[in-house]
Formats: C-alpha cells, sequence, structure tokens
C-alpha cells in the first residue's frame, strides 16, 4: 500500500472541513484558577480580541522545578508588540528578555525560572501605547508517583472517538459561539453529542472487557465549520474542546480513570492545526506556517524523506505542503513555533498526569523537530509512553521512525519508543483473507531492525480504516483467529471500539466505521453496554477471556517470542518466561491438519501438557496436534 492510498481516509474527512477562513481577531481566553485548567466560555472568536481586557499567554500558567528553567511565553493582545515588558521582583524569576513578531498584536516573553522559584504569581507589565499589567501563575508540579505511569506490554488499550462512543452530560451537547452549534446523529460527518463523561460512565464496561488503557481521538478544542467531531484540526492547543468537558473535568477524568485501574493515551497533533486555530486567524508571523505560491497539499510520500537518490523538492513537498485545505501545516523549523509545540505538549502532561502520548501523522512533521521534541519530553517524564502514527508500506520505513538500529539520515535518527505497526496490522488481514502467512512471519522477523519492537502498539484496525470484520468477509471464526493474534503477540495491544461487539463497515467515506456504540445515547434501541445478543456476545466473551488471561499472566505481558516459520497453513509461536509457557497455534487453512510437534522440542521441552486458554479443556499431547480448520489455539503449557 502506497502512503498516498493509505491516507486517502483522512483526506475524504479532512475535505469535509470547510473553506479557509481569512485572517481575523483571535480570541482571548482567561488564566486558569490556582487548582485545576478549565475552559473558559465560548466566545465570540471574531470579537473577543477587541473587547479583551488582559492579554491571552500561552502557556496558560507554568510549572516550578521543571528540569528545563526556560520558558518562553506568547502574549497576544491588541498592539503589544508597541510595548516593553517588566518582570516585577520574584524570587527565582528572571527576565531574559522580550522579542517583538511581525503582528503587531504578539510579543515574546522569556523568563529562566530557577529550581529555588515557588510557586505563585508573577506580576508583568507591558508599557507602550497600551500599557496594561497583568499576572501570570507559577504552580508546584505534582508530586503524585502515581501519575504518568507510561504503559507496558501488560496493557491493553481500547481506543475510541469520544463524539461517537456515549453521551454522558447532554447539557454540553450544544455550545453557544461554536462554529457547528448543533448536533445530528443521522448526519456522519455532523457532532453526535459523545463526551469525556460518557466515556467515564463505562470505565465498568472497559473493565469487563480487560481494558487497561483508554485512548480517546482528540479531545481539544476544533472548533471548525464543518465535520470538527474527529479532532484532528485543533484550533486552541490549550483548551478541551467544550463538547466534551471543560479542561478542569479533564483532569477529573484522568484522576477518576487512574483510580479505576486506567491509563489514558492523549492523541495529539504535532504537524498541522485547524484553519480556525486563532494562531493561524491572527498570525504572529507568516513563518509560522508553510506558506507557498499556490495552495500545495502534501505528497503524502514519506519515501522521499530518507530516500538516497531523493529530491529536495520531493522532501520539502513532503514535510511542508499542507495535508488539506483546511489543515495549514505548522512550521517546526522556527524556534519559537518549536518551543511553543514542546511546552504544550509538557503543559498536558503536568496538568494531568496522562500516561501516554499517540502523534497524529508523524512523519510529516519536520524530522529535526521530532528530535528535539521527543528529547524534552522524555527529559521531564522519562516514563511517559509515545507513539506514533507512521503509516507506511514496509517494514523498514515503519521501522525509520522508531528507535532503530539504522544509521542517521540528513541528521535524523528517531528518538521515539514506538511505532503504531500498521505492517503487522496488513500480515494479519493477508493471512485471514488469502490464507498468506509469510507476510505474518515476515513482520515479526523484522524485529531486529527495532531497538525494541515491544513498544510498538499492535491493532486490527482504527478510526480510519474499514473496519476489521468487514475485511475478514464477517467470518466469525477468522474474526478469532486475528483477536487470538493481537492478544498474544508481542508489543502493546490495541481495539478499535465496537470491534468487540463485531461493529462492521468499510471505511467509504471514512463516517462508516466511526458510528455511535449502541447503548451509548439515552433511547438507543440496542444497548451492547448492557445486552450483547448472540454472536456480539461470543465476540465479547472472547475478546474479555483474552484479555483478562494476559493482564493476569506475566508470560503474555512481558515473555519472549519465538516463531516457527508456517507450513502447510499452520503458524505457531510460543511467548515464554523462565516461569512458564504459552504456545498459540492458528490453522488458516479450510481444513483439520495434524501437526508434528517435534520441532518446537526446544520450547516444548519440560512440559507434558497443556490448558486451552479460552475453552478449559486440557491437551494431553504435545507430540502430535490435531487442530481444527480455521482455528487458534491459545494454550499454556504444563509440566
Amino acid at each position: 500500500m502506497s502512503a498516498l492510498r493509505s491516507l486517502l481516509p483522512a483526506l475524504a474527512v479532512a475535505l469535509w472541513l470547510g473553506p479557509t477562513p481569512s485572517p481575523a481577531a483571535a480570541p482571548t481566553l482567561a488564566l486558569g484558577p490556582p487548582t485545576a485548567p478549565k475552559a473558559a466560555a465560548p466566545a465570540n472568536h471574531r470579537s473577543a480580541l477587541a473587547k479583551a481586557t488582559a492579554p491571552r499567554i500561552d502557556p496558560t500558567y507554568w510549572f516550578v522545578g521543571m528540569k528545563n528553567p526556560k520558558l518562553q511565553l506568547l502574549v497576544h493582545a491588541p498592539g503589544i508588540a508597541g510595548s516593553t515588558a517588566t518582570l516585577g521582583a520574584y524570587p527565582g524569576v528572571t527576565l531574559d528578555g522580550f522579542e517583538k513578531l511581525e503582528s503587531a498584536n504578539y510579543l515574546i516573553v522569556n523568563l529562566t525560572i530557577s529550581p529555588e522559584a515557588k510557586p505563585g504569581q508573577l506580576k508583568l507589565t507591558f508599557k507602550g501605547a497600551k500599557s496594561l499589567t497583568t499576572t501570570y501563575e507559577l504552580r508546584p508540579r505534582n508530586q503524585d508517583p502515581a501519575r504518568t505511569q507510561g504503559l507496558t506490554q501488560a496493557d491493553f488499550i481500547y481506543m475510541l472517538m469520544p463524539d461517537r462512543f456515549a453521551n454522558g452530560d447532554p447539557k454540553n451537547d450544544v455550545v453557544k459561539g461554536t462554529r457547528e452549534p448543533s448536533i445530528d446523529r443521522g448526519a456522519m460527518f455532523a457532532r453526535h453529542g459523545g463526551d469525556l463523561k460518557g466515556i467515564e460512565q463505562h470505565f465498568d464496561y472497559l473493565k469487563a472487557l480487560g481494558a487497561t488503557a483508554i485512548w480517546p481521538t482528540p479531545i481539544v478544542e476544533n472548533d471548525m465549520p464543518k465535520a470538527s467531531y474527529h479532532g484532528y484540526a485543533v484550533t486552541d492547543c490549550y483548551q478541551i474542546d467544550p463538547r466534551y468537558g471543560t479542561n478542569a473535568e479533564y483532569v477529573q477524568f484522568v484522576q477518576h480513570a487512574h483510580a479505576q485501574g486506567f491509563k489514558v493515551v492523549q492523541d495529539i497533533v504535532l504537524n498541522h492545526w485547524g484553519s480556525y486555530n486563532y494562531l493561524f486567524l491572527d498570525k504572529p508571523a507568516a513563518n509560522w506556517f508553510h506558506e507557498w505560491p499556490s495552495f500545495t497539499r502534501s505528497n503524502y510520500n514519506a519515501y522521499a524523506l530518507n530516500d538516497p537518490h531523493g529530491s529536495q523538492y520531493d522532501k520539502k513537498r513532503y514535510n511542508d505542503g499542507w495535508f488539506d485545505t483546511t489543515m495549514p501545516d505548522v512550521n517546526q523549523s522556527n524556534p519559537y513555533v518549536a518551543t511553543y509545540l514542546t511546552q504544550n505538549f509538557l503543559w498536558w502532561v503536568e496538568s494531568t498526569g496522562l500516561d501516554g502520548y499517540r502523534i497524529d501523522t508523524y512523519p510529516y512533521s519536520e524530522p529535526h523537530f521530532l528530535m528535539s521534541w521527543g528529547k524534552a519530553i522524555m527529559d521531564e517524564y522519562p516514563k511517559l509512553t509515545l507513539y506514533g502514527e507512521a503509516w507506511e508500506g514496509s517494514t523498514a520505513e515503519q521501522a525509520f521512525y522508531a528507535q532503530n538500529i539504522m544509521q542517521p539520515v540528513d541528521g535524523f535518527k528517531s528518538n521515539l519508543p514506538g511505532v503504531l505497526d500498521f505492517i503487522t496490522t496488513f500480515a494479519i488481514a493477508d493471512a485471514l483473507k488469502d490464507g498468506n502467512l509469510e507476510h505474518l512471519y515476515q513482520s515479526l522477523q523484522s524485529d531486529w531492525l527495532y531497538v525494541d519492537a515491544t513498544r510498538n502498539v499492535t491493532f486490527l484496525d482504527n478510526h480510519d480504516m474499514s473496519r476489521f470484520y468487514s475485511v475478514i468477509g464477517e467470518d466469525f471464526s477468522k474474526y478469532k483467529m486475528g483477536l487470538a493474534w493481537l492478544l498474544t503477540l508481542r508489543g502493546i495491544p490495541q481495539l478499535y471500539y465496537g470491534t468487540e461487539v463485531l461493529m462492521k463497515n468499510f471505511s467509504n467515506p471514512d463516517g462508516k466505521v466511526r458510528e455511535d456504540f449502541p447503548g451509548g445515547w439515552a433511547g438507543d434501541s440496542k444497548n451492547y453496554f448492557v445486552n450483547r445478543p448472540g454472536q456480539a456476545g461470543e465476540a465479547f466473551d472472547y475478546v474479555s477471556k483474552l484479555a483478562l488471561y494476559r493482564k493476569s499472566h506475566p508470560v503474555l505481558s512481558s515473555g519472549k517470542l519465538m516463531q516457527f516459520i508456517p507450513q502447510d497453513g499452520v503458524y505457531t509461536y510460543f511467548r515464554y518466561t523462565d516461569a512458564g509457557c504459552v504456545m498459540v497455534m492458528a490453522n488458516v487453512g479450510k481444513e483439520a491438519k495434524t501437526v508434528d510437534g517435534a520441532r518446537f522440542a526446544e520450547r516444548t521441552s519440560g512440559y507434558s501438557s497443556g490448558m486451552n486458554v479460552v475453552t478449559g479443556e486440557a491437551v494431553g499431547d504435545l507430540k502430535s496436534f490435531k487442530i481444527p480448520a480455521q482455528t487458534a489455539w491459545v494454550v499454556e503449557l504444563r509440566k
């Protein structure tokens, strides 16, 4: 699959976002309260700046005790560039200077916050054509050791779209002042009303399924005129979308998730913003975004970046071209922009205690920025999990964007711990559709390219892809094989919402794979949270059985992997530790197969029998196996 073809679903969504707006005045939001960040009331985005009585400052507050003492404040107010900035006396904090940008409405203020600085309120004074004084808050860092835990192979990620999962708070369905002030569950690209409360109200469901981590698609503000539900066109980097909740409610969501044993992954976008982002409507400078003589899309082809014979034009077109007409490409080579982005994602971790970042369209960002951004994040939060979307057509190309054994290319050497493992996803689909097990074997054989392939996230489908159950022809036997592989292979498994109850459809357009979860809204005719009839219930139970087993058995969550070359349509591998061993054997053929167990002796030696993890049935003979057609066994070996 080419990079261009793989991104067509995302482009289809982007095309529904509406026209690129003309520059206009941007909103101003108040500073957050001392205890938790809070979303300001929605404002008229075209008049808020003119009516503002205090400047907007990003980050909205900061923290004492960060490892990097430097802080860049972006101050936004009418005519602020004509002012000089001074800092009131504050022990441990110094003003390093201020810098004008092209726009008269911005000023950069640089501070150093020494380790000795205490939490409190800084006093900033701006004198000029329009003089004003404001305060800026420094907060203490949170010392709770349960925050920012990171993810491991012991975790099972449940990915969902907040707008389409469950509506827990109907009062935030329609928010006055937003550009899409309505909901319509019958319209594929409209808002449907799901929110953070809806997710939280179904923690018990996720726990019964065996999930240990929750990954919602982006929850930051997307105040776009159309199709803003998906979250990938950010309009304010420091606010939760009011249709999902407030900043304070998001902090509570993370806290409550942790209390219930869940980790939280935040989906983020580095490469582009929405065209109604206040920093695009009123640009600090023209070079905050990549501009072309006429609108120019990315070529969507990451191969240009490490092609030893490639052209500079193709590289520039890939990195600097716009993802779509309403998604302006952020210029991360601009040091002010790079710092703005880095501080924003440090701010979210410290403000909430989230456990990981999934990075959208990772390879599209400027390569050297990715290196500096990754280092800055991991320096502050070494336990935080980072994994990127690198939707590529070969294992080598995918591995290029994770920590790997390859030589640097043009100075780029990825420091991203892991990536979404698209190659294994494609290989699983090939094995189940065509019986081709070689691709699956080879996708794992290529793990030698990675520093640690166990940090990759494995999956069967997602919000940009046709649903797994449809891809395999709605064949329940194949479904169970795919889930068995997902939950027993190396890596961190991720399940897309609804896969566990056989939700189906093809991504043409992608709204069809982003349907509401049955039962997430009052009055739904079906409620799969409570009652899952027929095979939907059987599917849920199958996933739950394997997920809970994985959660409680280190052999699957941390054991090594040994695979054997597929033979006669049967693929066998083992997960093992010094304390135990699990055998996974799958027959993708249409007939039962007898498998000689002699070649597995290096793993079965010392074991005399086994138990089928799903059915509880005994496996009494490890010397020969008769495995039915289109069946996967997960067998715990016994001595």
